[in-house]
């Protein structure tokens, strides 16, 4: 598996990835778990940005940056956990921290989990569409439970695999995920004064967004777009945003939309059509429907109760 003109190693099995990195065929084809200790180092492993089909969980020994806490600064220093989805570029300088190396890395092919419900839920962990630098940084107890949790998983996979093994080993994935999610609660906790400055700057390019008519030429404004502006990924703003004031960032985008649009319609000669219009709609009836879902009225019995 060579890599030609610059382009990503793909890799679309597990055994594949085994193989890469010069180790063992897995146990099991769909899942593995490696603990590092003893293997490649990350300056022998295989350099330069890949494509997994499968999930891939890896804790890593060191993480840089420390978070701020009140007027101070708290130490997380004993590392992090970085998660990835199937078909996510990973490993290269802007998606995958230099920091440190993985004492544990799970791959987990989503087959593994047909017939479960996490095949469905998974997606609500949106950390897996994090990028790097939104790591979930881990304090020294935050670090003994997700290894502790990788313990049971590895005791569990190196037994003997029986009838209820997949079932044990899906609930395990669980555990580490809603551990993932509390302790991700905790970051934007800590990150608080952070958050509020991001939240400030949120706002701020929403305002421009509207004063400066984009939704003429782009459309209604998009959770990607505001994302892009501040440098962040869509599901932690999202996810940042939710914590700070329970709202999404896109519910935060109607909201503001909304506040516009009755800013328009009540103090300018502009029809409902023409509004939704300014407001980046290519239908009224996708405006009308969104601004009576918010008001609990049309926005014509908004507009004529202005006249």
């Amino acid at each position: 598996m060579k890599k030609k003109n610059n382009s990503p190693l793909k890799f679309d099995s597990i055994s594949d990835a085994h193989q890469a990195f010069g180790l063992p065929r897995p146990p099991h084809p769909l899942i593995s778990l490696i603990n590092t200790a003893g293997l490649l180092s990350d300056a022998e492993r295989p350099s330069g940005s890949h494509l997994l089909n499968f999930y891939k969980i890896s804790l890593r020994t060191k993480l840089s940056g420390s978070l701020r806490y009140g007027q101070g600064y708290y130490d997380f220093a004993e590392g992090g956990l970085l998660f990835a989805a199937p078909n996510q570029l990973i490993g290269s300088s802007d998606n995958e921290s230099k920091d440190g190396i993985s004492a544990y890395v799970l791959l987990i092919h989503p087959d593994f989990f047909t017939g479960y419900p996490l095949a469905k839920n998974i997606s609500q962990y949106g950390f897996f569409s994090y990028s790097t630098n939104e790591a979930l940084h881990l304090s020294e107890r935050e670090k003994a439970t997700i290894v502790s949790t990788f313990k049971l998983m590895e005791e569990e996979l190196n037994n003997r695999i029986d009838d209820f093994s997949q079932e044990v080993i899906v609930t395990q994935i669980e555990l580490l995920l809603n551990y993932a999610k509390r302790f991700y609660k905790r970051q934007f906790i800590t990150r608080r004064p952070a958050s509020n400055a991001l939240l400030q700057k949120f706002e701020l390019v929403l305002d421009e967004y509207f004063s400066n008519e984009k939704s003429l030429s782009q459309g209604v404004p998009t959770v990607q777009y505001l994302a892009e502006n501040l440098n962040i990924s869509p599901n932690y703003l999202s996810d940042m945003l939710r914590s700070l004031t329970g709202q999404s960032a896109q519910q935060h985008i109607h909201d503001k939309l909304i506040a516009k649009a009755k800013e328009k319609l009540s103090t300018t000669n502009l029809s409902v059509s023409q509004v939704a219009y300014v407001m980046g709609f290519e239908h009224s009836q996708s405006f009308s429907k969104l601004f009576k879902l918010k008001t609990k009225v049309s926005p014509l019995a908004f507009k004529r109760s202005f006249n």
